[in-house]
């Protein structure tokens, strides 16, 4: 904290501990360290007082401290010619004790320099809980000892080796974060039956799976072959992630592999299951003995719910409130994380609205504590080293903030004011978020020269997954080097528009200054219009996607300057200027090029407003 303090003002600060606290200007009290293996119980709260004559931190653990060590650093404010701390004081504790974020590395693999620098990020907007999702169709991360044909046929020799994992513990745990390992069963698993085909449904052979979505693909649940296989790993990865908490996926399991083998049919004849969904939850049963025998609690997404199954079960959400709050009135603990997916490219805003637990939730009170709280989601099928940290970051910080801070605290405008002044701080950490377009546009055209690019980039954000997928039909496999790789999800242009547009139009005669920056906004476009044309036309990967975007780049500054000029003028318009500009703004707001423009929205308003 001393040394981040330092870098942040620039003032030599000594870094002795005084044995007098008299004498100090910071003052710290910790009660006790805390738990020896931090739990989703851990004591997190903490008290800050400034004054005058200096500062005091009291906590009753070290995780408490470190977060009032986060707001300290937050509190840092420059007046002119110094920094200097508001007087203040503050009484802190988090909402929810689940404040999490998942990264998916067995899609693409992210090297631990990564993951390092985001639970970097997560201490300094106070998450706790790295979820790191390790196994997938695609690739197998986690080394094991016992069964080392898991990484050696399943991995592409991208994984991680047991200290590499014990390192990531340690580093999480020295900021207060839990890591809780995913290892996704008995479907989303075919990197496991690639050295191992044993343990499957199926007879095999097995290849790692390049294409994404659902496999057939499942683990054999009616062999005690595949639990004595489990039992081992299991174990053995209970010796490198010490958290209470482990998760076995569950998710997406379609049973089709089971239906099609005669000898799993049988099975579940012969022990009047009905579905697969029963034979699966008869897979759990014996998982959660596993578990349970390892000192492990089971976390499982919605489809592990199912009332034979115990209920110290954690359910994850990825269906949303309605399928937690069934959780929840079944008497089970949950976490959502629905509203959290970062691959669907929402804004800011979006994310920091949704609640785990919304103020008109019908829950009682016994039902809402069993809501541990909510975990961001960094899906991996369309990021890699260089692109996730602009997929993370800034937003996560806003969902991190709905995670610890009071339901009623909703103001927008003043999110995304603190937002911006978190990213910059949050670049300090080694994160790339803000610095990644410039890299990316660099590359793109091969050249310094990106002024203009930059502008229209500005305006520009990645469409969803799920657009994205059905547009170029990503795999593995798929290079990342695309425009849309490049610009990052809900740009500073899109909120900035927004209040522009709503300040004018609420009053255009009296809000001058909001008419002078939409002007220079516009007129910015139009002089970066012909540089963009040029520069995308020369580059091959740029014209797949953005030719017909630079060509409605200028067609949007044109309609917005005009737009600009007839609200405040109250001048009538040529005729038929209203009804083409939102026919070109119809043609704007169709899917092209896997990015899509920001500011459609409020152009339409200031169209609309012309009389």
């Amino acid at each position: 904290m001393l040394h981040r303090l330092e870098y942040q003002t620039g003032v030599p600060i000594g870094k002795e501990i005084q044995k007098d606290a008299a004498n100090a200007s910071l003052v710290i009290e910790v009660k006790g360290a805390g738990q020896a293996v931090q739990s989703v119980d851990e004591d997190e709260s903490y008290s800050l007082n400034v004054t005058a004559r200096g500062a005091k931190l009291q906590a009753n653990t070290v995780v408490g401290a470190l977060r009032g060590m986060e707001t300290l650093l937050q509190l840092v404010q420059p007046d002119h010619s110094a920094y200097f701390l508001p007087a203040l004081s503050i009484e802190d504790s988090p909402r929810f004790r689940w404040r999490g974020l998942l990264v998916d590395v067995g899609r693409h693999f992210e090297p631990v320099s990564v993951i390092e620098r985001t639970l970097d990020g997560m201490a300094a907007v106070k998450l706790n809980v790295f979820h790191w999702h390790l196994t997938e169709d695609q690739g197998f991360r986690i080394e094991s000892k016992l069964y080392p044909k898991l990484t050696g046929m399943g991995s592409d020799g991208l994984y991680y080796t047991q200290e590499q994992a014990k390192e990531v513990v340690a580093y999480a745990r020295a900021r207060g974060i839990r890591v809780v390992p995913e290892f996704d069963m008995p479907g989303h698993s075919v990197s496991w039956f690639v050295g191992y085909p044993e343990i499957s449904s199926g007879p095999g052979p097995y290849k790692i799976r390049r294409e994404f979505g659902v496999s057939d693909e499942a683990m054999d649940p009616t062999r005690d072959s595949t639990y004595k296989f489990l039992d081992g790993f299991i174990g053995e990865m209970a010796t490198i992630f010490s958290d209470p908490y482990l998760h076995i996926g569950g998710d997406e399991s379609n049973g089709a592999q089971w239906k099609g083998n005669p000898r799993i049919v049988e099975f579940m004849q012969k022990h009047d299951m009905k579905d697969t969904a029963a034979l699966q939850a008869y897979f759990n049963q014996h998982l959660l003995k596993i578990l349970e025998k390892h000192h492990k609690h089971m976390i499982g997404w919605d489809e592990v719910l199912n009332p034979a199954l115990p209920k110290d079960v954690v359910v994850q959400s990825w269906r949303g409130v309605e399928s937690l709050s069934a959780g929840a009135k079944q008497g089970y603990q949950g976490i959502l994380s629905a509203p959290y997916y970062l691959d669907a490219m929402k804004s800011a805003e979006q994310h920091y609205l949704a609640d785990p637990l919304p103020a008109n939730s019908d829950l009682t009170p016994e039902q809402r504590s069993l809501i541990l709280g909510g975990e961001v989601c960094m899906w991996g099928e369309q990021l890699n080293e260089w692109t996730i940290d602009s997929r993370i970051w800034p937003r996560t910080a806003a969902m991190a903030e709905r995670f610890w801070s009071p339901e009623n605290i909703r103001d927008v405008n003043d999110m995304y004011r603190r937002l911006d002044v978190m990213s910059v701080r949050l670049e300090a950490f080694g994160l790339t978020h803000l610095t990644h377009e410039d890299v990316g546009l660099r590359a793109l055209t091969g050249s310094m020269d990106i002024d203009a690019l930059r502008v229209f980039a500005s305006v520009l954000e990645p469409v969803s997954f799920h657009e994205r997928y059905e547009g170029q039909h990503t795999s593995q496999l798929t290079p990342l080097d695309r425009l849309v790789d490049a610009v990052r999800p809900d740009p500073p242009s899109w909120h900035e528009m927004e209040v522009l547009v709503r300040a004018f139009l609420e009053n255009p005669s009296q809000h001058e200054a909001e008419r002078r920056r939409l002007q220079d906004i516009f007129a910015d476009w139009v002089a970066a219009a012909p540089k963009v044309q040029q520069q995308v036309a020369a580059s091959p990967l740029l014209a797949a996607d953005a030719t017909e975007r630079a060509q409605q780049f200028v067609q949007l500054a044109d309609i917005g300057s005009q737009a600009i000029t007839h609200v405040a003028g109250g001048s009538a318009t040529p005729a038929g200027w209203k009804q083409g500009s939102l026919s070109a703004l119809d043609t704007a707001q169709k899917p092209q090029g896997l990015v899509r423009f920001t500011v459609l929205v409020q152009l339409r308003e200031l169209v609309n407003a012309v009389q």
